[in-house]
């Protein structure tokens, strides 16, 4: 069974699949334009337009909020991913771009790219189809019900 980047649901809560895939393309468009022009600022803005829904949900981030302009159209019949794998993968990638602001800021430039070429792959192979940050979060929920039973 593969983890496929499509975890669909019925919840009018959970977020629309072409804001997901816009997330995920802005993501690498993002990182890649930041490569190309050995400019970490790129990966900043990125962090920080991950951080607010990440913290405070969909509703705080640009990218949802311009994806549902954008595809409003779309939206009422495309399905939807599951909010809380959302959540986890920008946790993720949050992560991962938060060390490599800190090392862009030690002057270590190659590990700040390293980090956040780790985020522009994993973001690149869901737009292929898997999910990498899902595979994690199931083996997490998996491995938190055999210890705790919840």
């Amino acid at each position: 069974m593969g983890f496929n980047s499509k975890s669909i649901t019925n919840d009018i809560r959970d977020i629309p699949q072409p804001v997901v895939t816009l997330n995920r393309a802005t993501i690498v468009a993002g990182i890649i334009v930041g490569v190309l022009l050995q400019q970490p600022l790129f990966t900043t803005a990125l962090f920080l337009i991950l951080l607010f829904p990440v913290l405070l949900g969909p509703s705080t981030s640009l990218i949802y909020q311009i994806g549902i302009r954008v595809f409003a159209k779309q939206i009422p019949d495309s399905p939807r991913e599951d909010r809380r794998l959302m959540r986890f993968n920008n946790s993720i990638a949050v992560i991962l771009l938060g060390l490599a602001q800190v090392a862009f800021l030690a002057g270590s430039p190659i590990l700040g790219w390293v980090f956040a070429l780790m985020v522009a792959v994993a973001a690149t192979v869901a737009l292929l189809g898997f999910c990498v940050g899902c595979f994690l979060y199931f083996q997490f929920r998996i491995n938190r019900f055999k210890l705790f039973g919840r």
